[in-house]
C-alpha cells in the first residue's frame, strides 16, 4: 500500500493495521463427533439408556454454577427471548448505567441454535444409536469489561458438546494497551480518529500477535465455566481454541472529512468498475496463471457489491466465504478490510501437527491459534494488494478533449439531440445523479433518479408522469452522447466506460480550486 499512502501523504495523518473482530471458538474435540462421543460415554460408563439423565444432570450443573457466580458477583442473570435485540447493545447500556469498568457486566440466557446429540432406537437394528443432529438449547453470554482485552463476551453452550465462542475486538483492546502505555488518542466505537504517536500504536497492535492464546482462554474458562473441571474429572479434556472468523482492518486515518469526502466517491467507482473476478481473486491470494486466468477447477462464485452501512456505502467483494471490504468510518478514515472464514485453501510453513519431528514444508493453514500470525500476513497482504490497486491513475487527456463532443447536438435514431451542458445547473444535477456510487453496479431506473432531481415530497399522479416522461428525455439524450446505455431485457440503465471517464473527470474539475488549476496548468 506504499504507492497509495505516497500519493496521498499530505492528506494521511496515520495508518494503523491490524485485528478487529476475531470469534474464537472452544471444542472439546472428542465429543465434536459421535464416534468420539460414544468413546467418551464408554469410558465413563454411560450406558445410552442412562444418556439423557446424564446430559441433563451435566446442564443442571453448568447452570447452577452460573446462577452462584453471576449471585456473587452481584450482576444480573437476563433471559432474552427474542433474537431481534442487540446483546452487545443492551450490556454496553448496562455498563454505562451502572458505571461498570472492569470485571463481569451481565449474563444473557437465550434458546439458540447447536448441534448436540440424543439417543434413538434403531427399528432394523433394534438397538439404541448415539445421533448428532442440529437442536436448539440454552446459552449463556457472558458480557464483562476485560483487563486486557476489553469489552468483549464468551457464550457457552449448556448442552453436550459444551462448545465456547469468545469473542474480542482488537481496537477495544489496543485502546487498553494505549491506555497502559499513556499514549493519547481519539476513538469513536471500534475506530481511532487521532493518534498520538502512530508508529507506537502500530507496534502495540503487533504485539498481539504474541498473546499466548491457550493460557489467556484458559483463565476465562476458570473464571466463567468453573463446573468444566468437576464435570470431566474422571476423564479430563481440554479445550481446542480456534480463530472461526477474524476481520484485520487497515485503516487510514485522514486529516480533514472533506478531503476523504472528495476521494471516496472516486475509489468506490474505480473499485467497482474497474476490477475484475480475477483482481478480487489476486487481492485474496488466491494463484494465477501468467496470462491472468484462473488457476485450477475452481468452483465457486466471485461477487461484489455495493450496500449501505450506516449513512455510508461500503464496496465488498466476496469468495466464497471470504471477502475484502472497503468503506469510510466516521467520514476521517478509510478502511479496507479482510474478513476470513474458510482458511483451507490458505497455506503455512510448518512441520506436521501429528509428528513434531517431522521437517517444516508448506502445509494447509489451520484455523488453529496456532497459525493466527500467518492468517494475520495474509489478510495484511491482501489488504496491502488492495490499497496499491486503488492508488490513482490519472487521466492522460484533457478535459477539453473529453467533453468537446459532448457539448455539440448529436443524433439518435434518426432524431436530433440537443448539446450537453455541463456547467449549467440542470445538466450537472443529471450528471451527478446517474454517477451516483449506489448506482455503479445494479445501475439505475427512471424511478431511482425521479426523487433526486425532484426531491422526496409525493406528487401527484398527474405530476409523476410529467417527471418520468421529462427524465425519460433524459436519459435518451445521454444514450446519445454515450454517457450511458441500456441493460438488455431491463428497465436499467449504466454508465458506459467513456461516460465513467467523463463523469469523473468533470467531478473532479469542480471539486478543484482555482489556485490548484493554475499549479497544474503551470
Amino acid at each position: 500500500m506504499k504507492r497509495f499512502i505516497q500519493q496521498h501523504a499530505e492528506q494521511i495523518s496515520g495508518v494503523l493495521s491490524g485485528f478487529d473482530r476475531m470469534r474464537f471458538r472452544g471444542t472439546l474435540r472428542w465429543l465434536a463427533y459421535t464416534n468420539g462421543m460414544q468413546w467418551f460415554l464408554n469410558s465413563t460408563g454411560i450406558l445410552l439408556k442412562e444418556f439423557k439423565t446424564y446430559v441433563q444432570g451435566v446442564t443442571d450443573q453448568v447452570r447452577a454454577a452460573t446462577e452462584q457466580l453471576v449471585k456473587a458477583a452481584g450482576r444480573k442473570l437476563i433471559y432474552l427471548d427474542s433474537s431481534r435485540i442487540s446483546k452487545e447493545e443492551k450490556a454496553r447500556q448496562i455498563a454505562k448505567r451502572e458505571g461498570i469498568q472492569e470485571g463481569l457486566i451481565c449474563v444473557f440466557s437465550a434458546v439458540e441454535p447447536c448441534f448436540s446429540y440424543e439417543v434413538r432406537r434403531d427399528s432394523e437394528k433394534r438397538r439404541l444409536e448415539l445421533k448428532g443432529r442440529p437442536q436448539k438449547c440454552l446459552h449463556y453470554y457472558f458480557y464483562l469489561q476485560h483487563p486486557e482485552f476489553g469489552f468483549m463476551h464468551l457464550r457457552l453452550q449448556t448442552w453436550f458438546p459444551l462448545t465456547i465462542h469468545i469473542a474480542i475486538n482488537g481496537r477495544q483492546w489496543l485502546a487498553r494497551q494505549l491506555d497502559a502505555a499513556g499514549l493519547g488518542y481519539r476513538q469513536c466505537d471500534n475506530c481511532f480518529l487521532e493518534l498520538e504517536d502512530p508508529a507506537r500504536t502500530q507496534e502495540l497492535c503487533d504485539e498481539q500477535l504474541k498473546t499466548r492464546w491457550k493460557r489467556s482462554f484458559l483463565s476465562l474458562l476458570h473464571q466463567y465455566h468453573p463446573s468444566h473441571k468437576e464435570i470431566f474429572r474422571e476423564q479430563p479434556l481440554e479445550y481446542y481454541w480456534t480463530l472461526d472468523q477474524s476481520e484485520w482492518a487497515t485503516d487510514l486515518m485522514f486529516r480533514t472529512p472533506e478531503t476523504l469526502g472528495q476521494l471516496y466517491p472516486q475509489l468506490l467507482r474505480h473499485a467497482a468498475y474497474n476490477f475484475a473476478s480475477t483482481d478480487v481473486m489476486r487481492f485474496l491470494g488466491r494463484r494465477l496463471t501468467s496470462r491472468g486466468k484462473l488457476w485450477g477447477n475452481f468452483q465457486g462464485e466471485v461477487v461484489s457489491d455495493i450496500g449501505k452501512r450506516a449513512d455510508h456505502l461500503r464496496l465488498k467483494h466476496r469468495i466464497k466465504k471470504n471477502w475484502l471490504k472497503m468503506y469510510d468510518k466516521h467520514q476521517s478514515v478509510l478502511r479496507v478490510e479482510t474478513t476470513l472464514n474458510d482458511v483451507k485453501d490458505m497455506q503455512v510453513f510448518r512441520r506436521a501437527e501429528a509428528n513434531p519431528e517431522s521437517p517444516k514444508k508448506w502445509r494447509g493453514l489451520r484455523k488453529s491459534v496456532a497459525d493466527i500470525k500467518r492468517r494475520a500476513r495474509i489478510s495484511q497482504a491482501a489488504n496491502d494488494r488492495y490499497l496499491d490497486a486503488l492508488a490513482e491513475v490519472h487521466a492522460t487527456e484533457s478535459l477539453g478533449n473529453l467533453t468537446k463532443t459532448l457539448c455539440q447536438p448529436t443524433e439518435l435514431g434518426g432524431k436530433r439531440v440537443r448539446a450537453l451542458q455541463p456547467w449549467s445547473p440542470a445538466d450537472a444535477q443529471l450528471l451527478e445523479a446517474v454517477s451516483r456510487p449506489e448506482f455503479l453496479l445494479n445501475g439505475f431506473r427512471n424511478k431511482d433518479l425521479r426523487p433526486i432531481l425532484y426531491g422526496e415530497t409525493e406528487a401527484s399522479p398527474k405530476e409523476q408522469r410529467r417527471q418520468s416522461a421529462k427524465v425519460s428525455r433524459q436519459l435518451r439524450m445521454l444514450r446519445a452522447h454515450g454517457l450511458i446505455l441500456k441493460v438488455v431485457h431491463t428497465h436499467r440503465y449504466q454508465l458506459t466506460a467513456r461516460g465513467r471517464t467523463i463523469l469523473a473527470a468533470l467531478q473532479a474539475a469542480r471539486q478543484v480550486s482555482p489556485e490548484q488549476l493554475a499549479k497544474l496548468a503551470a
